[in-house]
């Protein structure tokens, strides 16, 4: 019933908030009365707030459109490359018009950006893309909210997410020959466990992954989200947080652990940060001070969108991850595509680069935690292996924001370079002359897989009709 009354109190707020926007506009717009009324600034910064307090929030959009590489602006093209139930591998893809600036990014690394479902978008991930576009080609995981999901789509569990992102390297390997991973906070534990199982079968793996701010061994220092999940059972969980999604949803009857709850504990978390924030975008407003009242806003749309995640995959993280801590004592047995269970040994990796990352101050996975994983793969030399521990930094600085674009970035940078052979960019480069995209070699070296790839993609152009009669280096719009 919890998640009917959560809907309930959304759609009475609703018209107070759009009334609360509309006078907040009465207000500030000089051509209006209300703005020559004594107070006026304070009326419409309060009622902005009050708006901005009581709206709903809906999934953000990347909204990267132009990026630098090499002091050339390039143009940046969204869209989907494999839509699966649950998620969907987007692809950021860059065109330019420039032969020099082409020649360099045909000739960069191919990235794998695993997002978190722990509650936030994929966009909250929207430095990190931006950055990493500067330098690589780039994919990341966008996560479906488990509401819009059908029930006729079945269910998903964490073994689930394991399988997507090996297909998801898999895909990326038949198209491009390899690629490195980067996964940040709580996929750190499934990609481990898809490339070690990889490993295992003898597949080939990634040439690096990059693990940041994650739970791979929960026990160590323990945080507010790590005690909480010891203090309470399994079953408590169950009951205590897992609804059901209300008809006026396509995935109507579904079990899922709601984005309201977890945002709630969010902001729980640290409620005077909150509080303090809010307030200090009423006086921005008040002061004129459009700049600071923006970088608010961007925030606080990304932050307050949240989605619902399957109740099966929520409960089985709990368990696997943060209480019976299945990775570390090396009891976790994952379900394969055809059902079979097969044990995670990250001790199996050895042709795959490991960099971790992890920052002084984060509340959220705790020190040690993500450093944990150099424990585990004992098969990689010790030269494949390197840490970083960002000082200062929050969870969120060491993936968004000036720590993460001046510290963090430059050093994930340059470990990926460091495992990028030669072979691997000749590969990406070939056959670029024919194309104007940061991937040429669909028309040629890899023309032969445009099949391929389209058995597994449901959305998506197809890039070798899409450059064809492109005779020059010039992008159309």
């Amino acid at each position: 019933m919890l998640y009917q009354i959560y809907e309930m109190q959304r759609a009475m707020v609703e018209p107070f908030a759009d009334f609360a926007q509309a006078a907040s506009k009465f207000y500030n717009n000089p051509h209006s009365v209300f703005s020559q009324v004594p107070m006026a600034q304070r009326m419409a910064a309060g009622f902005n707030l009050m708006y901005r307090l009581g709206k709903d929030y809906e999934k953000p959009e990347f909204d990267l459109h132009n990026v630098e590489v090499n002091g050339v602006d390039v143009t940046i093209r969204e869209r989907v490359e494999v839509d699966k139930p649950f998620c969907e591998l987007r692809r950021f893809k860059r065109f330019s018009d420039d032969p020099e600036t082409l020649d360099l990014m045909l000739s960069q690394p191919v990235v794998l950006i695993v997002a978190p479902l722990s509650g936030h978008y994929a966009t909250l991930l929207r430095d990190t893309v931006q950055s990493m576009l500067g330098g690589h080609k780039v994919y990341i995981t966008d996560w479906k909210n488990a509401r819009v999901v059908p029930l006729s789509e079945g269910e998903f569990h964490l073994d689930d997410y394991v399988n997507y992102v090996q297909e998801f390297i898999r895909y990326l390997q038949g198209r491009y020959g390899q690629c490195h991973v980067v996964s940040v906070c709580q996929p750190t534990v499934p990609v481990l466990a898809a490339v070690s199982l990889m490993a295992s079968r003898g597949e080939v793996t990634p040439l690096s992954m990059t693990m940041m701010g994650g739970p791979i061994d929960a026990r160590r220092s323990p945080t507010a989200v790590n005690n909480l999940a010891e203090t309470r059972s399994y079953e408590w969980f169950e009951n205590n947080v897992i609804y059901e999604v209300p008809n006026n949803y396509p995935g109507a009857g579904r079990r899922v652990y709601p984005g309201f709850l977890q945002y709630s504990g969010f902001v729980a978390m640290n409620p005077d940060r909150h509080a303090n924030s809010h307030y200090d975008y009423f006086k921005d407003l008040i002061k004129g001070d459009e700049a600071s009242a923006e970088h608010h806003r961007k925030f606080y749309d990304e932050y307050n969108a949240v989605l619902d995640m399957d109740a099966d995959y929520y409960l089985e993280t709990i368990a696997t991850v943060f209480q019976e801590y299945k990775l570390v004592k090396g009891i976790w047995e994952v379900k394969n595509e055809q059902g079979k269970p097969e044990l995670v040994r990250p001790q199996d990796i050895r042709n795959t680069a490991l960099l971790t990352v992890e920052g002084e101050l984060d509340d959220i996975s705790g020190a040690g935690q993500t450093r944990a994983a150099h424990d585990l793969c004992a098969g990689i030399a010790a030269e494949a292996r390197h840490h970083i521990e960002v000082q200062g930094a929050g969870h969120y600085g060491i993936f968004s924001g000036s720590r993460w674009r001046k510290t963090v970035y430059p050093q994930v940078r340059d470990f990926i370079l460091s495992h990028q052979p030669a072979s691997a960019t000749a590969a990406s480069a070939a056959g670029h002359l024919s194309s104007v995209s940061d991937d040429g070699a669909e028309l040629e070296s890899h023309e032969a897989h445009a099949d391929k790839p389209a058995k597994t993609a449901k959305t998506g152009e197809n890039s070798a009709l899409a450059q064809k009669g492109r005779g020059s280096y010039r992008a159309r719009a």
